[in-house]
């Protein structure tokens, strides 16, 4: 909207997901600072970030970049891997935020708790995002997905804020909303992705051959999954996310696996490790899924 107000966005890793929202956000006529290594921030600086997206079309915007937070903003959203983050808040001092949302869009369950411990807990706000977006170099993004979903979730001292931050990323072209549920809303993002990443990883294909040649192994892994999910008072239901991954283009493949693929380090610990630890902790068997975590982690080394 024309008269919405302006606002300073920090994004720590602007890679495919900080990268898309970066830039839609910039499109939106946001200052928005872009935090990553050297040779990103000179490229950012140098040309912007480009975007060819199958729901927002070809766009060019424009952004600042710096190897770290300098100045106050009123959002931080942080898009590095779990892999990458102990290191990566270093750019982003607690000092530095302020008063600031930080708006963590990680895999997994357990990082708020280790964002909580270094910035203040309250304005920690955790989001989760579906949308298939890569960055093929740095400020190139391809958002391959025909959807950018965004959900929000924190404490409610900040609900009338994430409200708001909800309504400017409508604004900017994402689905946004706030959800009542912080712990309900990583769990169930957890438990679409942890068996998609683990056999698509461990197989070495793609979705539709994993959904139809290892279809009763995908199932018993729902199940496990399902079952550590409503040890921690999470419902989950294995017939949804098998209708879900059925609507999936067959030739799609996980993170975690294109991450195999280029020999990356993988999110194995924040997506398979919670899971078991979380299993552990609430005494539900998890065999299939420690299998899979043993071996997909031996593979990588």
């Amino acid at each position: 909207m024309a008269n919405s107000p302006k606002y300073t966005v920090c994004v720590l890793g602007p890679g495919g997901i900080g990268g898309l929202l970066a830039a839609l956000l910039a499109r939106a006529g946001h200052r928005v600072i872009c935090l990553g290594r050297p040779e990103t921030v000179r490229e950012l600086r140098a040309g912007g970030i480009r975007v060819r997206s199958k729901q927002f079309g070809e766009f060019e915007a424009r952004v600042e970049a710096d190897t770290e937070l300098r100045e106050p903003a009123d959002l931080c959203f942080i898009t590095v891997k779990q892999t990458a983050l102990s290191a990566a808040v270093r750019s982003l001092a607690p000092e530095a935020t302020g008063d600031a949302l930080l708006v963590p869009l990680l895999n997994g369950v357990e990082h708020p708790g280790a964002l909580r411990e270094r910035y203040r807990p309250e304005l920690v706000a955790p989001g989760v995002i579906r949308a298939e977006s890569t960055r093929t170099a740095p400020g190139r993004i391809v958002h391959g997905s025909a959807f950018a979903e965004i959900d929000l979730a924190g404490a409610p001292v900040v609900r009338e804020r994430l409200t708001e931050w909800a309504g400017v990323l409508n604004d900017a072209g994402l689905r946004a909303s706030v959800q009542e549920d912080e712990t309900a809303m990583l769990w169930r993002k957890l438990f679409a992705l942890a068996p998609f990443a683990l056999m698509t990883t461990y197989y070495r294909a793609p979705i539709g051959s994993v959904r139809t040649e290892h279809r009763a192994e995908l199932i018993e892994l729902l199940e496990e999954v399902a079952g550590i999910c409503r040890a921690v008072g999470v419902a989950a239901d294995v017939d949804a996310a098998l209708r879900f991954y059925d609507g999936f283009p067959e030739e799609t493949m996980s993170s975690m696996q294109r991450d195999a693929a280029a020999e990356l380090p993988l999110e194995l610990d924040a997506i398979g490790g919670a899971l078991l630890r979380a299993g552990e902790a609430h005494a539900v068997p998890a065999p299939l899924t420690r299998g899979l975590v043993e071996r997909v982690g031996a593979a990588s080394v």
